[in-house]
């Protein structure tokens, strides 16, 4: 399963708002985890099993509980049983498409 997610205290320190301290543990829980997972501005995507991924993604949300009392979770899931290599997989299938699609114009 691909789990993309996000999590963060509510509310950030400082007149920035920025939470970036915080963020930096969440993350820090997934790229010990070992499992395949890439980070953006706004979301951090992990590739496991059922159990793994929702391990990690507990215990990074636990990390965040430290910054602050209250803690937002965002969560989106592509369960698809079976299937290991989508991180990239199903990115390199869009690229494709678009190349496609360029060669056909």
């Amino acid at each position: 399963m691909l789990v993309a997610f996000s999590v963060s205290p509510m509310g950030g320190e400082g007149s920035d708002g920025s939470v970036h301290e915080a963020v930096a543990a969440a993350v820090r829980v997934v790229r010990e985890s070992g499992l395949p997972n890439r980070t953006s501005s706004m979301f951090t995507e992990i590739e496991g099993d059922w159990d793994e991924v929702f391990d990690v993604v507990k215990r990074a949300t636990e990390a965040v509980q430290t910054f602050g009392p209250r803690v937002s979770l965002v969560l989106k899931a592509d369960v698809r049983p079976g299937h290991t290599g989508e991180l990239d997989g199903k990115v390199d299938r869009l690229e494709a498409a678009i190349e496609s699609s360029r060669d056909t114009a």
